[in-house]
């Protein structure tokens, strides 16, 4: 028996909270929610004494595992390490299939976003690219191949 009953979302701590929900809705992630979380809870849940959060839910269109977006308030946040590569220890990257990995990446681009490297194809099935999205975070584009 399994304890997870579903997969509900990914959370990622930035400090421009604005750019970053840009960011991922010019992707097609959908605003949920947004809201400020403070008090007893969060202090429980994540151990910082008089913590306040500013926080975005985001989702796909249709739903499914979301994204939430947080940026502290108080305490202020502390700096992360904008430059790590896939194989630093922590959250490796954000990942979501595209119907179009070309005009996601124009998407980025126009928005000042690179690539972390190139694009790449897996055995004739997939392309994938990581882009270096706000803040450092990367983001993990593909597309099956038709």
């Amino acid at each position: 028996m399994s304890l997870i009953q579903r997969f509900d979302h990914i959370g990622v701590t930035v400090a421009d909270l604005e750019a970053a929900t840009a960011f991922f809705v010019a992707l097609g992630l959908e605003i949920e929610g947004t809201g400020f979380v403070e008090g007893e809870f969060v202090e429980a849940v994540c151990g910082i004494a008089g913590a306040k959060c500013e926080i975005t839910m985001l989702r796909p269109p249709g739903g499914g595992p979301g994204l939430e977006v947080a940026s502290f308030v108080t305490p202020e946040h502390v700096p992360g390490s904008p430059t790590a590569m896939a194989n630093e220890l922590g959250l490796r990257n954000v990942s979501f299939e595209v119907g179009d990995l070309d005009a996601a990446l124009e998407t980025v681009t126009a928005a000042g976003y690179g690539l972390v490297a190139g694009v790449g194809e897996y055995q004739n099935t997939v392309r994938m690219a990581y882009v270096r999205g706000p803040e450092g975070i990367i983001v993990s584009l593909f597309q099956y191949n038709s």
